[in-house]
């Protein structure tokens, strides 16, 4: 199972995006928890929801894992709630930032907020550009400071749409159709790592493959 992640601020296509790469590639996709806990709450957040939040997107995020899709979509993973939470309220408990880092995640895709408009959806918060690009650096200082991998997406809809698509495509699709070969799924190769012998293995590969996972959108319980 690969999981690739999207991040970064509000209004930068996340959502979107996730849907047009399961479209392409299919997978599961996992929503964002904290807007369903919203519409349930029918409130703004405070610092007290912060557990409750994080633990449900987990749950959510666990829920998919346990079926392990060859490719799993995270439209936002613990980073959002741990840099929101530091931006609304100052602090984040200690245990999200520790169960972030116990996750294995293969790439993220980091959108940068310039070049698509803010649109107001009842739950967004930062209007202004220059917002949206603090909360932008802090996801990719996280990112680097972490060892992460990740690859940032520039520009307007269709120009993101056709980083993403590129580098899902060539980094991912021939892995995951590959079969097995010794034992081990050659998809265990690193995903940007395509001049290595073994991702060059895992293109020839695929070439006879056409299996596609199946997908869904994991429901609140």
């Amino acid at each position: 199972m690969r999981v690739l992640v999207l991040t970064g601020p509000e209004s930068s296509g996340k959502s979107r995006l996730a849907q047009a790469l399961q479209a392409r590639f299919g997978g599961l996709v996992v929503g964002e928890y904290v807007r369903h806990f919203i519409e349930q709450q029918g409130r703004d957040t405070c610092y007290g929801d912060i557990p409750a939040i994080a633990r449900g997107q987990l749950a959510w995020e666990d829920r998919a894992r346990a079926s392990a899709p060859p490719l799993l979509i995270l439209d936002t993973h613990l980073l959002s709630n741990l840099l929101w939470s530091r931006t609304l309220f100052g602090d984040c408990p200690a245990w999200i930032e520790q169960a972030l880092l116990a996750r294995r995640y293969d790439l993220h895709l980091l959108l940068d907020p310039r070049g698509m408009p803010w649109v107001d959806d009842g739950q967004r918060c930062q209007p202004q550009l220059d917002e949206r690009l603090r909360f932008h650096r802090a996801c990719r200082d996280w990112l680097q400071g972490h060892g992460q991998a990740f690859v940032e997406l520039h520009g307007d809809w269709p120009a993101r749409e056709r980083q993403a698509l590129a580098q899902v495509g060539a980094g991912w699709t021939a892995c995951w159709q590959a079969p097995r070969a010794a034992g081990r799924y050659c998809c265990q190769c690193r995903w940007m790592a395509s001049s290595t012998p073994l991702a060059r293995s895992c293109s020839r590969a695929a070439a006879n493959s056409s299996a596609r996972p199946s997908s869904f959108l994991p429901k609140a319980t």
